[in-house]
């Protein structure tokens, strides 16, 4: 098909170069290079390629966008304006102030039309990974008769990125990943303009990226815009060709390598970090908007036919695009009803009713660790919940993310003989990638379709933690299954047991940190974390742990857990000393119980499995667990003591672990570390004495 492209085409580019040079200059600060010389690729991709509805942000039948290079969001936000997607002059003047929809990095949840939070770079693409998975996924699940590129699900992701975005090592992880799943509906444009903030980035990054992305098996392609003798033409028919060659290439993802000159054509300034991010200047400004034909002295000068011209062709576009998707939507929700129930339930963040009743239990008396416990409630949500899937970090056995019975999300010729590969298989492999894995599941989960879960070692829940943190920032539902969550990992040694992650993972806001005392604490776990939707980290043993009797004359019911504290095991009338736990010493607190009572000390045993949702309770239930008249009080916990402070008060002490590991075992490691019953009550005597 012949690009049509015309004059007022060229003048709409420079509106946005324009635009995106003059937002930065008058709030002070930001990143214009990329933002003007992208421009031209950003409305090609915008104008002919990308299929939305500027009146319907949502509409399920879009093809996704991410801004890789989210300090170029300018890039974004002036083909948003021109395509008429949610945003107007105004909101381009207020870049970057209090409240605008127009922040420095796009926001998810907060600008209508942004797929996905972005900003530290690679984790765009990793995301991108992630919603192109989904889209498969999303195919399977609802549509899996039909074939692939014929069904109302199926959809291209596009992404722009820049050089820091590859150079980051998570794009590299979650591309290697993209390229063994095949992902075809993948369409990568690098802006491959040689600069970053430290200038030429020969200094650090001279690499062949075509051949490395050739090696992960993605479909490889270059463009440039910079001649050998120097010239520089902005050839938007030869990305155009491209772009076209991309989305024939079905069977893997595509990558088109554009060589440009950032910031051009700004004189004195293009083809320099100094125009990376920072705002332009007077004299540079001025000399923009000349080299452009514009009028040098006016600021935010749109042309107004140019504009117009850009939102009628993307309205028209949309409206064609709606009429056939609605006509393929139509016929596939009447030849398919069960499965339309699914998608509305689904998109209404709702889950079935009595889907609880698929949950396990477990027998009191015998031991069983959290890990595996969490397996059988992931075995038990097969049938109940087929929107879940998920897997791990190359750890699926010791983490116990596999669904039984499931196929693998594998292309079917990468099967092997542990598992069955199928297009829109189930259980995720996403190799030894933790940070890629993260980000990708951030991808599936703002994507709305299904809900993921990923797990690996506790202790390298390091390697993900700056895709967990932007979960946490878009509070998107996604469940991380972090097991051996202790130096109950034993002779692995301190390499592997964690000592200050939960004490760090709780310091990240909007994420739930729930470590169960026990198998049934696990299930009530699972149960709370899928009802609320919100994202959270499930803590589990390694080593089995007691299942405790429950109920009338026993221990109080798991249930308490939902509300992230509660009273496990009572004294008859007011406390002495309350005893606190989570996880696997919460046993040693129970001893310690009795243990007191035997010399007549009455002490309370709180069960502490989630901070957060205990904080999230109003004044007089926390009022009822933890009685201010109460100061004698005793946390006890295999990690840093730093998370308990609130809660023990000035009074209280802590059993604690303040210092690494080693190569032992984890029975013998508890002991010689003091998490003993007899150390909680001599930590439960300090506290009472010091509460006189």
């Amino acid at each position: 098909m012949t690009l049509k492209w015309d004059e007022l085409d060229d003048r709409a580019v420079k509106t946005a170069k324009i635009l995106a040079a003059d937002a930065v200059e008058k709030v002070g600060s930001g990143h214009p290079g990329t933002a003007i010389s992208i421009a031209p690729a950003a409305y090609l991709l915008f104008q002919r390629y990308l299929r939305i509805d500027p009146k319907d942000p949502k509409w399920l039948g879009r093809d996704r966008f991410v801004m890789s290079a989210g300090h170029s969001s300018l890039t974004q936000y002036c083909q948003m304006y021109l395509a008429g997607q949610t945003l107007e002059l105004d909101d381009l003047k207020a870049l970057r102030t209090r409240g605008s929809l127009t922040p420095a990095h796009p926001e998810y949840g907060h600008t209508a039309g942004v797929e996905i939070t972005t900003g530290p770079l690679g984790t765009g693409i990793a995301s991108a990974v992630g919603f192109a998975m989904s889209a498969r996924r999303s195919h399977g699940l609802f549509d899996p008769e039909t074939p692939m590129g014929e069904s109302p699900f199926d959809h291209y992701v596009y992404v722009i990125a820049g050089d820091g975005c590859l150079q980051e090592g998570v794009a590299s992880e979650a591309s290697s990943l993209a390229g063994t799943q095949k992902l075809g509906n993948l369409i990568l444009l690098w802006d491959d303009n040689h600069i970053s903030i430290e200038d030429d980035t020969n200094i650090a990054f001279t690499e062949d990226v075509l051949k490395r992305y050739e090696a992960y098996g993605w479909h490889t392609q270059r463009v440039d815009w910079l001649s050998e003798d120097g010239s520089y033409a902005e050839d938007v028919t030869a990305l155009d060709a491209a772009i076209e060659a991309a989305k024939a290439e079905t069977d893997k993802p595509s990558i088109i390598a554009l060589r440009t000159i950032i910031g051009w054509p700004t004189p004195g300034k293009q083809n320099t970090g100094g125009i990376h991010g920072s705002k332009l200047g007077d004299e540079a400004l001025r000399g923009l908007k000349e080299a452009l034909g514009a009028d040098p002295d006016a600021m935010f000068g749109v042309d107004e036919e140019a504009v117009a011209h850009a939102r009628a062709n993307v309205a028209a576009r949309a409206e064609q695009a709606r009429t056939e998707w609605d006509a393929r939507f139509a016929q596939w929700k009447a030849a398919n009803p069960e499965r339309a129930e699914l998608l509305d339930r689904v998109l209404d963040k709702k889950l079935p009713e009595g889907w609880e009743t698929a949950l396990p239990s477990f027998e009191a008396g015998k031991a069983v660790a959290t890990r595996s416990a969490s397996g059988k409630v992931i075995a038990s949500l097969a049938d109940a919940l087929p929107e879940v899937w998920g897997g791990s970090a190359d750890l699926a056995g010791s983490n116990n993310t596999i669904m039984p019975g499931q196929p693998s999300f594998i292309p079917a010729e990468y099967s092997t003989g542990a598992f069955q590969g199928d297009a829109f298989g189930r259980n995720l492999h996403f190799g030894i990638r933790e940070f890629a894995m993260g980000a990708i599941m951030n991808g599936m989960a703002a994507d709305g379709l299904t809900r993921p879960y990923g797990g690996t070692f506790f202790v390298f829940s390091d390697f993900m933690r700056g895709a967990v943190r932007l979960a946490a920032l878009m509070d998107l539902p996604v469940t991380y299954v972090w097991t051996h969550d202790s130096i109950g990992v034993g002779e692995d040694g301190p390499t592997h047991q964690p000592v200050e992650h939960l004490a760090a993972y709780r310091a990240i806001p909007n994420l739930a940190i729930v470590r169960p005392a026990d198998a049934n604490e696990t299930i009530v776990a699972w149960k709370t974390v899928l009802e609320k939707a919100h994202p959270a980290a499930l803590i589990l043993s390694r080593q089995n742990l007691p299942v405790p009797e429950r109920g009338e004359g026993a221990l109080a019911s798991a249930e308490g857990l939902a509300k992230g504290a509660y009273v496990l095991a009572d004294a008859e009338g007011e406390p002495d000393v309350i005893l606190m736990g989570s996880g696997s010493e919460v046993q040693y607190a129970l001893e310690a119980k009795d243990l007191l009572a035997a010399e007549g000390v009455k002490a309370r045993v709180v069960s502490v499995p989630c901070m957060e949702w205990f904080d999230e309770q109003s004044a007089e239930y926390k009022e009822s667990v933890l009685p201010a008249a109460v100061k004698a009080r005793v946390s006890v916990e295999a990690g840093i003591a730093m998370p308990w402070r609130a809660l023990v008060g000035d009074a209280g002490r802590s059993v604690s672990l303040e210092h690494f590991g080693e190569s032992a075992s984890g029975d013998l490691l508890f002991a010689d570390y003091g998490f003993t019953a007899e150390n909680v009550v001599a930590a439960a005597k300090e506290s009472l004495a010091a509460a006189k």
